[in-house]
């Protein structure tokens, strides 16, 4: 059997939101490099990235709990909320450029006005909530938020939750209108078929096969072509692995000194899906709760609107799973292949550490349908199991590693692992993810081509007016940002709530 070679300039593996937005922005800086993309699938977008697979919030620390805590003076540490907002920020401008540009049109089809809220019960919780709010609200890129705990008020913003309300207990909310519902999978198309207008070349049904290192260099990657069932070999000088839960597998074989000593935890997710159009019109928010007690960040429940090939319909969850695949159309042996000689100590300690997480995955598969509805009704108190259906989410997997908190930490968040010459740079890890992809990329940008940047600033600075400045630190230029995207994205029109 013949075997294909070819040359590239630069190849992303995996057709997801990373791959499309690394691919986007070299597209602008270095227009005459050649870009191949590798994707397993028969279309992009169809993993992580898809729009059933994540919980689409412009995540933005508007509504999320987790991304604020409370110290141990009573005071609350807003840093990580500050700087994820910010971060978000970038994704709006550059999508934005796109859009001024006519690189992809019709940004209502992948971004949508929608308001962002947090919930909480109990004296302690709603006292936490109005400490946030009050230290949220002294920095513009949270202007605009609303705190309440009278229950007529919250009848307002969120009938659907306060209706058959049965108990005394405190209950307080914030609410932000300038929050978003982000569909990742149109984003992703969209960018892909923009790139491919640009002559990059996409090829699907082509799954990783290994990744080595070649004499001069550059990096050979042996794909398996699934439809002819050849065997092709690509050369590049440079390789992104953006393929989700998949690229921890593709990393440790490039044999980097950076791959050794990192681990991964999957897990995988169930939503309740409302589809009675009756139910879906009384709700008209992103409502975030608070984790329970011994539950990991990526399990805070929350009742958000979504729309979904333009369609409103409202999503109850997650429920954490547990599922041995990185995939969701991935093996049975993914976790355990992943495991080598160089990480094995880093998992173990990681088990023995996550008890309480292992626990909790395992109570949270073994939730019956009766038990699930119970939680639902938490949110809904009238909620009717009739109008709510499971889906399957998409797999997550936890970075776990060394780190000065001790051997074996499970990370929560989005991690850049690159090569000491920049050569080849992987992402991995979860939430906020998708939301923070262009502030991802630009970082893989940084690490892997400095000695571009210099020409490649004003540029950069083109697409992403606020690069390399503090938003927070400067509300002129955030008011004058926040306004051209609000506008350029068509995020100005709020929809008025059906009663």
């Amino acid at each position: 059997m013949s075997s294909i070679q070819k040359k590239t300039d630069v190849i992303l593996i995996g057709a997801g939101v990373m791959s499309a937005t690394l691919g986007s922005l070299l597209k602008e800086l270095a227009p005459e490099w050649e870009i191949t993309v590798f994707e397993k699938l028969a279309s992009a977008g169809e993993e992580s990235s898809n729009e059933w697979n994540n919980a689409g919030t412009g995540h933005a620390a508007l509504c999320e709990l987790n991304y604020t805590s409370e110290k141990t003076d009573g005071s609350v540490d807003i840093s990580k909320a500050v700087n994820i907002n910010e971060q978000f920020q970038l994704s709006r401008q550059f999508w934005s450029f796109l859009v001024n540009s006519n690189l992809i049109r019709n940004p209502q089809d992948f971004i949508k006005p929608i308001p962002h809220m947090s919930l909480v019960l109990g004296e302690q919780d709603v006292s936490f909530l109005n400490k946030r709010f009050k230290a949220l609200s002294n920095v513009p890129l949270f202007q605009g938020m609303e705190f309440s705990d009278d229950p007529e008020k919250l009848k307002e913003w969120i009938p659907l939750i306060m209706e058959g309300r049965a108990s005394n207990e405190p209950i307080a909310a914030t609410k932000i209108d300038s929050g978003t519902d982000v569909n990742f999978g149109a984003l992703t198309r969209m960018l892909f078929d923009h790139l491919q207008s640009k002559n990059v070349e996409i090829k699907y049904k082509h799954s990783i096969k290994n990744i080595k290192r070649t004499s001069d260099g550059s990096w050979e990657v042996k794909v398996h072509n699934l439809e002819s069932g050849k065997i092709e070999y690509h050369t590049a000088k440079f390789i992104f692995i953006g393929g989700g839960g998949g690229s921890l597998p593709l990393l440790q074989r490039t044999g980097i000194p950076e791959s050794k000593h990192i681990g991964g935890f999957p897990v995988s997710g169930l939503f309740m899906v409302c589809n009675n159009p009756k139910v879906v019109e009384q709700h008209h928010a992103k409502v975030y709760g608070k984790a329970k007690l011994g539950a990991p960040p990526m399990s805070v429940p929350h009742l958000d609107t979504r729309y979904i090939g333009n369609k409103k319909a409202l999503l109850f969850g997650p429920f954490a799973g547990f599922s041995p695949k990185f995939l969701k159309t991935g093996s049975n042996l993914d976790l355990i292949c992943s495991v080598k000689p160089n990480n094995l100590f880093t998992m173990l300690a990681a088990g023995a550490k996550e008890m309480a997480l292992t626990k909790y995955l395992i109570q949270q598969v073994m939730l019956s349908n009766e038990k699930r509805l119970e939680e639902l009704r938490e949110f809904i108190p009238n909620a009717n199991i009739e109008d709510w259906e499971i889906v399957i989410a998409g797999q997550r997997v936890q970075v776990i590693k060394d780190t000065e908190a001790g051997k074996g930490t499970l990370q929560f968040g989005t991690e850049v692992v690159s090569a000491a010459d920049g050569s080849v740079a992987a992402l991995l890890g979860a939430s906020p993810g998708a939301s923070t992809a262009v502030h991802v990329m630009l970082e893989v940008l940084e690490k892997c081509f400095p000695q571009h940047l210099k020409e490649w600033e004003p540029k950069i600075k083109e697409m992403i007016p606020s690069y390399g400045v503090s938003l927070a630190e400067n509300p002129e230029l955030f008011q004058e940002i926040h306004d051209s995207t609000t506008q350029t994205l068509g995020l100005g029109e709020k929809e008025p709530l059906h009663r």
